[in-house]
């Protein structure tokens, strides 16, 4: 497929519970309507490696189809956004129940969200809107 995106490999995907706990019990949180972000530095020996991303979607959000269309474009709002991130860290995204608003807004909805939440986090060289 030559026209296709690429997207980032499996591991850059926060897969263990582990994984999450420490990113909710050691990192930082932000919060919007939509969304909560949180974000944890990884070790100094990870710093060079890229970001990771885990994903939490409730089924407060719909069900199952609408669960997995939040996380798809979820994950593709966040790797558009990645390369304003700085490297080593690890986030995980957390989709409140008004996000099924933004998924029926589509890709742009779930971008703009993202790109002000880590605006307001001082994560992102975005401004705020």
């Amino acid at each position: 497929m030559s026209g296709a995106r690429a997207h980032p490999s499996k591991r850059r995907r926060l897969s263990r519970s582990a994984e999450f706990d420490r990113v909710f019990r050691d990192g930082r949180s932000y919060a919007s309507r939509y969304l909560v972000l949180h974000e944890f530095s990884r070790s100094e020996a990870a710093s060079g490696e890229g970001s990771r991303l885990g994903l939490s979607v409730g089924r407060k959000v719909g069900g199952a189809v609408e669960r997995n269309r939040v996380k798809r474009l979820l994950r593709e709002a966040f790797w558009s956004c990645a390369g304003e991130l700085p490297p080593g860290r690890d986030y995980v995204l957390v989709a409140r129940p008004d996000a099924r608003e933004l998924a029926e807004r589509g890709a742009q909805a779930f971008e703009q969200a993202l790109s002000e939440l880590l605006a307001t986090a001082g994560l992102s060289r975005a401004v705020a809107a």
